[in-house]
């Protein structure tokens, strides 16, 4: 089928940030108020947080396990937002270069295998992260991500962007995201600007498995039974990882991001972590997940993920 916006279908010929903003002004003016107010802090209670490379799917019926969906972390990234208006079901990915069209059917599947049984609704779409960056990664971004939804056999309705133009501010010259983060509200449907400082189970983990090259975004979560799952996944031993650890935090920005200039300030600390963990781990399938299972977490009387056996 196609993407559509505000009924219309959009020309897939002309599908870029600023097209789309041209043709729908109320998309520009959604965005500039969400960009506009301060971020939230987001307690880790109640919260599903996602990792690069990462999506999951929940119900409202679910508040008691997740209530927020979020991910942060994201300069030239895309967060992408589906929620079926009949079942109020909602997945979030946090989506960067690799698997951007293969992976964007997954999470149409998910949406509609949760949403089995409901009154019949359509499926939204939100788009919110990368910014206009000097390299052009995150246009190239937005428009294979655009052009994957245009070629669903589903008809999708674009409702929010806040992308490209409209997630850029400048500081010192330089073009800069305004928004890193983002939290999705399960049962309200509010989208807004966030940070997490709790960010969950196993990150070292996670964060692991983005530098090892696996590229298709994996499900991290089962809204039927309340657990959050990781992996299982594989990496190989890192050669020279004591060499990558000797450096300087501005050398792993300037080797690592995509976005070198307006990275985060955690993000070389995040790096190492996940660095240390390989060097510490080097067969996982032996030392993490043992007869290929994930590892699995579920909530417990304070709120909190704690490690399950399953």
């Amino acid at each position: 089928m196609v993407l559509v916006l505000g009924g219309v279908v959009l020309d897939e010929a002309s599908i870029d940030s600023r097209n789309l903003f041209h043709a729908a002004p109320h998309l520009k003016e959604a965005a500039a108020h969400v960009a506009s107010l301060p971020p939230k802090v987001v307690s880790p209670i109640g919260l599903l947080y996602l990792h690069q490379r990462e999506f999951a799917v929940t119900l409202p019926q679910d508040t008691e396990n997740v209530s927020i969906l979020g991910t942060d972390d994201c300069s030239t990234c895309i967060v992408v937002i589906l929620r079926h208006t009949g079942s109020g079901a909602t997945c979030m990915a946090h989506v960067d270069g690799a698997d951007q069209e293969s992976g964007i059917t997954p999470l149409i599947s998910r949406i509609q295998e949760v949403s089995l049984g409901y009154a019949n609704g359509r499926i939204e779409l939100h788009l919110v992260g990368g910014y206009m960056d000097p390299r052009g990664y995150s246009e190239r971004l937005v428009i294979n991500l655009l052009h994957a939804f245009h070629k669903e056999p589903v008809e999708i309705d674009l409702v929010f962007a806040c992308i490209g133009e409209m997630n850029t501010t400048i500081r010192g010259g330089l073009a800069w995201p305004i928004i890193y983060g983002v939290g999705f509200n399960v049962k309200t449907g509010e989208i807004f600007h966030a940070t997490f400082p709790d960010k969950g189970p196993d990150m070292a983990l996670r964060s692991a498995r983005q530098l090892t090259g696996s590229s298709h975004l994996m499900d991290m979560y089962d809204c039927t039974l309340g657990v959050m799952r990781v992996g299982p996944y594989h990496y190989q031993p890192l050669r020279g990882v004591n060499l990558w650890l000797e450096q300087t935090d501005d050398f792993i920005v300037s080797q690592l991001s995509t976005a070198p200039e307006v990275e985060l300030p955690h993000f070389a600390s995040k790096i190492r972590a996940a660095l240390k963990y390989m060097r510490d781990h080097p067969f996982p399938a032996v030392t993490v997940f043992q007869d290929n299972r994930p590892r699995y977490f579920r909530r417990d009387e304070s709120g909190a993920w704690v490690h399950m056996r399953y």
